[in-house]
């Protein structure tokens, strides 16, 4: 194997998400040091790229024209908006929601090229019309382009018969307020409940 090659898997593997140089020539060396876990990196990776794509409905990832979840008939009509599958996978695996989701696959950034098309919204808001859906749950990043995208699927939103909420902000437990960013202070004490 040339240098060459090995440095271009590298550098693949090194496109994955939290996947730094070192990380990724550590990956690099175990894929090339045992040719059966190369074969069968490669046969999974092929069954992806030809047999997995986004669900109908919700944009979830699936094997399928539509996804378990929203071919579930015990969910409720309530829709939870997530950034990625992953979030969606973190909220189905913590058991915390019985609804449907819709996945965004990013977030609004229209210098990268991500408006509200790429975002699916006119999906969303025919989902919401479909399914009679009483409440949307904004289950998004509290970044500044999640701070953006919320505050503008809200307005979208408000044209519907439709409750919006978000998912509560400010400090977790265990967290020193001392060293607390402005931003979460700010929504610990926008969000403050009676004891």
């Amino acid at each position: 194997m040339s240098s060459g090659i090995f440095d271009l898997l590298v550098e693949q593997l090194q496109r994955l998400p939290g996947i730094g140089r070192k990380t990724a020539t550590r990956l690099a060396f175990s894929i090339v040091d045992d040719p059966g876990m190369a074969k069968d990196f490669t046969r999974v990776l092929d069954m992806v790229w030809k047999k997995v794509g986004e669900c109908s409905i919700c944009r979830n990832i699936t094997e399928k024209d539509v996804c378990d979840v929203c071919a579930g008939k015990s969910r409720s009509n309530s829709i939870c908006v997530v950034h990625n599958p992953a979030d969606m996978r973190a909220i189905e695996d913590a058991g915390l929601f019985r609804g449907r989701y819709f996945i965004l696959h990013g977030v609004l950034a229209p210098l990268e090229g991500k408006g509200p098309e790429e975002l699916g919204i006119g999906k969303l808001k025919r989902m919401v019309e479909r399914f009679g859906t009483e409440e949307v749950i904004l289950a998004l990043d509290t970044t500044a382009d999640g701070e953006a995208t919320s505050s503008y699927l809200s307005r979208v939103m408000s044209g519907l018969d439709v409750k919006v909420t978000r998912l509560a902000r400010g400090l977790p437990p265990g967290a020193s307020v001392e060293f607390a960013d402005p931003l979460t202070l700010t929504q610990a004490f926008q969000g403050r409940q009676r004891v």
